[in-house]
């Protein structure tokens, strides 16, 4: 069909159906899923203080992870990082967990299971190297995987 055969069908260009009067935005749109439900967490690197907690940058300076606020939220289901045993700090060093973003909690699936890799430690040959500062290649540190 030509173009203006199209448009005057109700069509545009692209061979959508373009609105008419009386028809809502509304219906025609996808509804959003229902979101899960939120969490609100103290930030575990500054134990909700908001400022930097090694004074590193400066002893007025605010948290790298709440952003100064001392709250985190998280979609649940949570569960403590495994990785960093829910301080926030990567273990050995004054930085932030590479799992959790330095909240000490991360997101988990609702049907997660133990890890079977690391037992649920979130750390790399922790049976070999005790206190490893990798984290679980299986579960990225969090100690549980999806079944």
């Amino acid at each position: 069909m030509k173009r203006a055969n199209l448009e005057q069908r109700g069509r545009g260009a692209g061979g959508r159906r373009s609105r008419g009067v009386g028809e809502h935005a509304s219906t025609l749109a996808p509804q959003p899923p229902s979101s899960p439900a939120q969490v609100d967490i103290t930030c575990a690197f500054c134990n909700g203080a908001g400022k930097d907690p090694f004074g590193i940058m400066s002893p007025l300076a605010t948290c790298q992870v709440c952003s100064g606020t001392g709250r985190q939220t998280l979609h649940q289901p949570t569960a403590p990082c495994a990785f960093c045993r829910g301080t926030g700090v990567h273990p050995g060093s004054r930085l932030t967990c590479t799992t959790c973003g330095g909240v000490g909690t991360v997101e988990v699936p609702a049907n997660a299971v133990t890890c079977p890799c690391c037992g649920g430690s979130g750390r790399a040959a922790d049976y070999v190297w005790p206190d490893s500062p990798l984290s679980c290649g299986c579960c990225r540190g969090k100690g549980v995987v999806a079944p």
